[in-house]
């Protein structure tokens, strides 16, 4: 991170060496919330309708698997739209307007509007965020890594997935907190498939991110998903006992959270954005998974 020129040169250069160099950033102005039209149709918490959301994970049969895919491929595609924008001088909240646009141009609903209060379409978390940034003002700066959290609401399924992207040069230790993450998320699912308990995962997670000399922020926790947003499984990203195995026709997000320094995180003021404690950098990657007969198919790929 970029030091104070007051801080000890010693201390700086060890920060230096450990963290990489950034800018640390905290909340900056935004615009007011986007809006939906009409015809677009809504999640349940827009709405006040109930959706039952089963105490245990859900299978899915074909008819809702299909509608996962359809959600899943969306959100997808607008993740891959956003990636090739990304670059330095636009701003996050810049992000949004596309990431919005293209949910509605779409007929989707973008989920993360108004769910619990969430301002925004999509959440953008920069350098020493960790996760539930809120798009704003302020210019992506050349060296930045930024993590884009999409989730459409597409002809009743939610599809969720996340990417951290480089923005112009990003020294060695962003790239390799990048990529490590990356290797994370993409391990994860290669654990995954019939009879494996839910907690392999975790454990997979954490043995990539520890080889690496990284660490696992163990707060965020991916989760089933399906016409509702949010419920079980939790999928913890680190050791962890949590009860069950997958079965065909379960969907839950895989979605480890990574960064250079100590685990702890801080929630601010807005209710929101989660930063680290120590201000290292934190990267996160997420799919949506369907674990099937045969293994699992990436949903969000």
């Amino acid at each position: 991170m970029r030091i104070p020129k007051s801080v000890n040169p010693r201390i700086q250069k060890e920060l230096t060496k450990r963290f990489g160099v950034y800018d640390k950033v905290l909340p900056a102005a935004t615009t007011p919330s986007r809006l939906v039209p009409d015809y677009i149709v809504q999640p349940d918490y827009v709405t006040n309708k109930l959706v039952f959301v089963n105490k245990k994970p859900e299978i899915k049969d074909e008819e809702q698997i299909k509608g996962m895919r359809s959600s899943c491929t969306l959100a997808s595609n607008i993740l891959k739209r956003i990636g090739s924008f990304i670059q330095p001088g636009i701003t996050t909240d810049d992000i949004d307007e596309l990431a919005h646009t293209l949910s509605i141009a779409a007929g989707a609903y973008p989920s993360p509007l108004n769910y619990k209060g969430f301002p925004k379409s999509v959440c953008t978390s920069v350098n020493n965020v960790a996760v539930h940034g809120i798009p704003d003002l302020r210019p992506l700066k050349n060296g930045d890594i930024v993590n884009v959290d999409i989730t459409v609401f597409f002809n009743g399924y939610h599809g969720d997935c996340s990417k951290t992207f480089l923005v112009g040069d990003v020294d060695d230790q962003g790239l390799h907190l990048v990529h490590t993450t990356d290797e994370c998320l993409r391990q994860a699912i290669d654990v995954c498939g019939p009879d494996v308990p839910f907690c392999d995962i975790g454990m997979r997670i954490y043995r990539v991110a520890k080889k690496n000399k990284l660490t696992v922020l163990p707060a965020f926790v991916g989760h089933g998903i399906g016409k509702y947003f949010h419920g079980p499984p939790d999928i913890y990203h680190t050791i962890n006992h949590y009860p069950g195995i997958m079965k065909p026709g379960m969907t839950f997000t895989i979605e480890p959270v990574l960064s250079h320094g100590k685990e702890n995180t801080v929630i601010l003021d807005d209710g929101w954005t989660i930063i680290t404690e120590d201000g290292s950098r934190a990267a996160q990657a997420e799919h949506t998974v369907l674990i099937t007969k045969d293994g699992t198919e990436v949903l969000t790929k």
